[in-house]
């Protein structure tokens, strides 16, 4: 196994994103494997309660800032010595048509989703020159027509497209660039989504395992990405999704 695995000397990963639902599960899931996630995010503030729990290090930056993700991350690097893999977990949701959703509502959506994707990944290809893992989001969204869905779909899918020409681009020096797409996620960025009683029982019943994903189920395959013992995987798509994207659904 890659040395990066082993005990004395724990792999070094930075999360954007960390204090959400998802990037909080998959901190848990790298400390718990003895690993050593960096908690970055806007607000170190909202941070520091989970970097306590898991004496982890955390530091306020910006992913949608080209400048700041670079900085963040040759900042880790030098301070551990070593940057084994990066994670882009922010993200953000709007369910409009298009032709209810406003060029600012784009906007915000390409910058969140998308920006953020590109300004963590090229900070990741100028700082990782010896190789890694980069995990981008993307969602089931991206892979099968969803009503509603126009602005996140064409993020996403913009994501994908991201990680598979960065996984080309890069593979000659072993960084390695993935995506993780979840379905619907039991999540605060969801929780408007399924407040209602019969929302949610709708949204359960659009995945084929007739419920919604929890946040473990997609850290876990974000660790596995991250692990510098997956140095096979390159330019996937992982969908973690309860079979929205690929199976039709009970009868």
């Amino acid at each position: 196994m890659h040395a990066a695995s082993s005990s004395a000397s724990p792999a070094v990963f930075v999360l954007f994103g960390a204090s959400g639902g998802i990037g909080a599960a998959t901190a848990r899931a790298l400390r718990g494997a003895g690993q050593l996630p960096v908690l970055a995010g806007r607000d170190a503030d909202r941070l520091r309660a989970l970097g306590d729990e898991l004496d982890c290090p955390v530091r306020a930056c910006d992913a949608t800032d080209w400048d700041g993700a670079a900085q963040c991350l040759a900042d880790v690097h030098q301070e551990h010595g070593r940057l084994d893999g990066v994670a882009n977990l922010i993200g953000s949701l709007v369910l409009k048509p298009a032709h209810r959703t406003t060029r600012e509502e784009l906007d915000e959506v390409l910058r969140v989703n998308l920006g953020s994707a590109f300004a963590v990944l090229r900070a990741a290809a100028t700082t990782m020159r010896s190789g890694g893992s980069v995990v981008l989001m993307s969602s089931a969204a991206a892979r099968l027509g969803l009503p509603n869905h126009e602005a996140i779909a064409a993020a996403k899918a913009g994501v994908q497209g991201l990680a598979l020409a960065a996984a080309a681009s890069y593979a000659s020096r072993g960084l390695r660039v993935n995506c993780v797409a979840p379905g619907l996620v039991d999540t605060p960025l969801a929780a408007p989504v399924v407040a209602a009683p019969a929302a949610r029982k709708a949204s359960e019943a659009m995945h084929p395992l007739g419920r919604l994903g929890r946040p473990d189920h997609v850290a876990a395959a974000i660790a596995w990405l991250l692990d510098p013992a997956q140095d096979w995987v390159t330019g996937q798509v992982l969908g973690v999704d309860g079979g929205l994207a690929t199976v039709r659904g009970r009868g």
